[in-house]
């Protein structure tokens, strides 16, 4: 196993792309800290049903201090830090000109500041200690498209994109790698705030792919790039997105 003694915090890890990725990286042998505001321990559980090492850490990735105890603890239990992966976000929609400033306040605060702090407290320990280590920081096609009704998210993932190869350039020398991850339209329990699942598959339909992404082929991707096969990538940003931005023809 590629992962073997290698320790990956997971944020936003109780459900969706989060879940997925946690249960890939662990049975590619990785030891994994489960990490949400929500209840993530029946992640854990599956992972150490199926054979591998998990722990769930609650933390509140708005809180810099909260992140900070995160990967101290993710430390404390199994002796290294090697790999995080950035996936906590947060999305309400609407109008920009009439959405409630609280919401558009907390979808900035989670997805934006939470990838921050997820990835300043991960590296900052790394740093200190000369450890190399691998990150994993999941953006969004919101960040290149201006997808109406939701500025905040597009701004929010927009600045995550920057934040990140900004942080490949500074960390380079220290040997850790930071990479992108834009998950196309993907079959989340987070889509079903908006949308039925018959809209759901009539919009699937619409994709090249013929369908929205699965979380498991997100966290393929994600496990990949943890992994020592990835070790000249940096920097980068990988689309899984079925085709949908393909040129159309005509």
């Amino acid at each position: 196993m590629e992962l073997a003694h290698q320790t990956a915090v997971v944020t936003g890890a109780a459900r969706g792309i989060g879940e997925a990725a946690a249960r890939a990286l662990a049975q590619n042998g990785a030891r994994i800290v489960v990490s949400d505001i929500l209840d993530a321990s029946p992640v854990a559980n599956r992972i150490q049903a199926d054979g591998g090492q998990a722990i769930f850490i609650p933390a509140d990735v708005t809180d810099l201090s909260s992140t900070d105890q995160l990967m101290d603890q993710a430390i404390e239990q199994f002796g290294t830090l090697d790999i995080l992966v950035a996936n906590a976000a947060f999305s309400l929609r609407g109008p920009f000109h009439t959405q409630s400033m609280v919401d558009f306040k907390k979808t900035v605060d989670v997805t934006m500041w939470g990838a921050f702090h997820a990835l300043r407290s991960f590296a900052s320990r790394l740093v200190v200690r000369g450890w190399p280590g691998q990150a994993i920081v999941i953006g969004s096609p919101h960040a290149i498209e201006a997808v109406p009704d939701c500025m905040a998210y597009n701004m929010a993932k927009a600045a995550v994109d920057q934040m990140a190869r900004t942080a490949a350039a500074e960390l380079i020398e220290q040997k850790i790698r930071v990479n992108i991850v834009h998950p196309g339209w993907t079959d989340t329990p987070g889509e079903r705030r908006y949308f039925t699942e018959e809209q759901l598959a009539e919009q699937g339909k619409l994709i090249p792919a013929g369908r929205l992404a699965r979380p498991d082929e997100i966290a393929r991707v994600i496990s990949f790039l943890a992994s020592p096969a990835s070790v000249y990538i940096n920097g980068s940003t990988y689309s899984i997105d079925g085709g949908l931005a393909l040129p159309k023809r005509e």
